[in-house]
């Protein structure tokens, strides 16, 4: 790995995200000894974690630490902040990844010089383990640390790499804020089962079992999403009738492909 009790795995920012990554990383068998947390906000339930796990745990980073790999997790609206004081922590040698939306290579390299830099994107079902996050690396990156940012994200969910900085925007349209697309169904649908006549709590509870059941079937099976919906759809029966609204070309597919371009819209606008 890119890092080790001398040259420290550097998490600044251990919020939700931050912390499941660090669950994700004790159960992969990662030393803790060669990981430092820099947060001065630590949550209790965090505070237990590296306690622990004898995780060491500082408030501003010490002059005297050098980290091979340094993991921004914080706010992009925190960055200005932040950065200027991880100076002294990050040599020419670092690994610097990001999980922050909004936040290029650029900014980093005006504080750091030519590092090498992983833009990475990450959902929050990384919180169950679940998540797929997106990286792009910059050219700088060797072969090895690509090895590493694989081993410590996939901890929490699958990797998929991209070839330009661009796409860090369109992913975020899709897979970063698309778990609140797929709360909202639920909602939606619970709303629906309700409107229909039945009980507030049996809609909620059908709703939500019905979306997180046909995830796990669809992570499980394999399968297209297609070849799932259409083994569940007889001809001419009420499932078929349903989809014909939701597949009318005034249905569900232009809404999400509106809805996945007006967040890549404001994601290019918070980059600036």
């Amino acid at each position: 790995m890119n890092f080790s009790k001398e040259r420290p795995f550097l998490l600044v920012g251990a919020g939700k995200m931050g912390g499941a990554m660090m669950s994700g990383w004790m159960a992969e068998g990662i030393d803790p000894s060669a990981i430092v947390v820099c947060d001065p906000g630590l949550s209790d339930e965090m505070g237990a974690l590296l306690k622990k796990h004898g995780i060491r745990h500082v408030t501003a980073v010490p002059e005297t630490l050098s980290a091979g790999t340094v993991l921004l997790a914080v706010k992009p609206q925190m960055m200005d902040k932040v950065l200027p004081g991880l100076k002294t922590a990050v040599a020419n040698d670092t690994l610097l990844m990001s999980v922050a939306a909004g936040t290029p290579v650029s900014k980093f390299r005006s504080v750091f010089g030519d590092v090498a830099v992983c833009r990475c994107m990450p959902n929050t079902p990384a919180m169950v383990k679940r998540g797929i996050t997106a990286v792009f690396p910059t050219d700088d990156v060797s072969e090895n640390q690509k090895e590493d940012v694989a081993r410590l994200l996939s901890a929490v969910g699958k990797v998929v790499w991209l070839d330009s900085e661009d796409q860090i925007d369109l992913v975020t349209g899709v897979s970063g804020s698309g778990p609140a697309y797929v709360f909202y169904l639920a909602e939606a649908l619970s709303e629906a089962g309700k409107a229909a006549g039945l009980p507030e709590e049996i809609a909620h509870d059908l709703a939500v079992a019905t979306i997180s059941g046909a995830g796990e079937l669809l992570h499980q099976s394999g399968e297209h999403p297609s070849t799932l919906r259409r083994n569940v759809t007889s001809p001419n029966g009420t499932t078929a009738a349903a989809l014909d609204v939701l597949m009318h070309e005034e249905g569900l597919q232009p809404v999400m492909t509106e809805a996945v371009a007006a967040a890549i819209k404001r994601a290019r606008e918070l980059a600036g």
